[in-house]
């Protein structure tokens, strides 16, 4: 039995010492493996006969765990930041239906998700209905019909033209670009669907893509109709698609007051005294008398008439108790870029609402308001087109006398055009015009400066506000195309300089003025031997 014993004892010495062993070499391998890495190599382990290897596995092991507790906790941010989204998008979402459900005449009590989307359904097909896809509509004039324009893969042919005024045009806007991209791709998605397809038809490309049409109701949506070849000679496959507009959503509902908005209106010059006496007599009544929230800054090149220039200057302040102006006197050549530079620079308050004039501009008091509300800064900068005036002796030449200036001011196509190439009158806050850059200080004389400041601003991230104002007038004058203006700028001087003049059927009439003439000497003859 002893015997037994002492090899039973024996045995399980050995085998404890083995699982002793076991579990050292496992202990050593468990940390060999979860020792982490640097950004660079491995972290190694101390050494265990070293003088500090107990104090580097521990401290090897926090670091570890400092390190799985920081990515953790990097996973809960993110997490937290997802939820917070999550949840803002579907408290839009819900807001969208339930503006969407109010406008197609839903209360709070909507019902399911799928009566709403139904209700919206039926909406958007009234949209159709509403608008002239099935049958025309009975309209007053002539004038109340919308046009369509027409286009291919390349070209679109358009009767409203704006800035580009080519009747035929690449599209360069990308929102119109898509647009018609979408169009096309929709009806050659239509085309190869199973349903509408044969087996053995061939799939339908863009460039079976001859022509469309399209026209757009404002209070409805657009229509598209677009045209393929077909299979087969003298044969054409026509799809009539429908983008309806939705219901009218709320977005923003603000409180403004404009109260506190100080406009500082700078103007650069250089001569032309008789131009600034008449640009003095709009300012007192418009930015003093009725305003009276303006400060003037006049940035003046040269010493010739300056003294007058500075005498008006002094003339308003007495008579209108008015101080709130600067002036600048530059030397040099004029450059209105470096005028409206300085000028913007030399302001010493707080963020102030610039507006960039000229001299032979008038504006009304409703204007500078429309200036304050299209303005915000580091959000919005103005850029508005104003109306510029005809030559008034053709307009009124048939006249005894030409009528004074309020009354020619009124916005016909008879009177003037919307000067959508124009890009010189311009609202926006110091700060936007210091973060851009301000101007290109390199040109010199009339024109180009403006178009750069504003290519700047469609290139950053601020809204661009564009639109035609009513109060806001480019005075008629004489322009001078100066042999010392580039060949760039003397074109555009000289484009700009033939566009003032006149309408087009007015410049006719001056053309044809000897036929007309002639005319009605005949006329006149006529009637004479009539009589006797």
């Amino acid at each position: 039995m002893r015997m037994v014993r002492r090899g039973l004892l024996a045995w399980i010495s050995r085998v404890v010492v083995l699982l002793v062993l076991l579990c050292c070499a496992i202990s050593v391998l468990y940390m060999l493996a979860c020792t982490p890495k640097g950004n660079e190599e491995q972290l190694g382990l101390p050494r265990a006969n070293s003088p500090t290897g107990k104090e580097g596995y521990q401290a090897v092991l926090q670091e570890w765990e400092e390190q799985h507790r920081n990515y953790i906790s990097s996973l809960k941010r993110q997490i937290a930041q997802l939820k917070e989204e999550l949840q803002e998008r579907s408290e839009q979402l819900k807001s969208a239906q339930y503006h969407a459900s109010d406008a197609v005449g839903l209360g709070p009590d909507r019902g399911p998700p799928e009566k709403t989307q139904a209700d919206l359904l039926d909406f958007l097909h009234s949209q159709v209905d509403k608008a002239e896809v099935h049958a025309g509509v009975k309209l007053a004039t002539e004038y109340a019909a919308v046009p369509f324009d027409s286009f291919t893969l390349q070209k679109v042919y358009q009767l409203e033209m704006g800035l580009t005024r080519h009747p035929e045009e690449k599209p360069v806007r990308k929102d119109k670009r898509d647009e018609l991209v979408e169009a096309i791709e929709s009806a050659l998605e239509t085309l190869n669907s199973p349903a509408e397809s044969s087996p053995n038809q061939r799939p339908y490309t863009a460039s079976d893509f001859i022509e469309g049409i399209y026209r757009t109701e404002k209070d409805k949506g657009t229509l598209y109709e677009l045209t393929f070849k077909g299979d087969h000679k003298h044969e054409f496959r026509r799809l009539v698609l429908f983008r309806p507009f939705g219901p009218i959503m709320k977005v923003k509902k603000e409180k403004l007051n404009m109260a506190n908005t100080l406009i500082n209106v700078i103007v650069p010059l250089a001569k032309r005294v008789d131009k600034f006496r008449q640009f003095m007599q709009n300012f007192r009544e418009t930015c003093i008398q009725q305003d009276g929230r303006i400060h003037l800054t006049v940035v003046y090149f040269g010493k010739e008439e300056m003294n007058e220039v500075k005498g008006i200057l002094e003339n308003t302040s007495k008579a209108a108790n008015f101080r709130n102006f600067t002036f600048i006197q530059l030397s040099g050549e004029f450059s209105r870029g470096k005028g409206l530079d300085v000028g913007a620079r030399s302001w010493k308050g707080s963020n102030v609402l610039l507006f960039f004039c000229d001299v032979d501009i008038y504006f009304t008091s409703e204007f500078l308001n429309t200036c304050r509300l299209n303005t915000q800064p580091g959000k919005k900068v103005f850029y508005p087109v104003l109306f510029s005036q005809y030559n008034p002796g053709i307009i009124y030449g048939h006249h005894d006398a030409v009528p004074p200036l309020e009354q020619q001011l009124v916005i016909k196509k008879e009177t003037g055009f919307w000067r959508d190439f124009g890009f010189g009158m311009t609202c926006q806050y110091r700060s936007d015009f210091i973060n851009i850059g301000g101007f290109d200080l390199d040109i010199k004389g009339w024109g180009g400066e403006d178009v750069h400041l504003y290519r700047k601003y469609l290139h950053s991230n601020l809204i661009v506000v564009r639109t035609p104002v009513r109060g806001l007038f480019h005075l008629w004058h004489e322009k001078r195309c100066v042999d010392e203006l580039t060949p760039e700028q003397y074109k555009m001087c000289m484009q700009s300089k033939a566009m003032n003049e006149a309408s087009h059927g007015q410049l006719g009439m001056l053309v044809f003025r000897h036929e007309i003439e002639a005319h009605l000497r005949k006329q006149k003859q006529k009637t004479s031997s009539k009589k006797t």
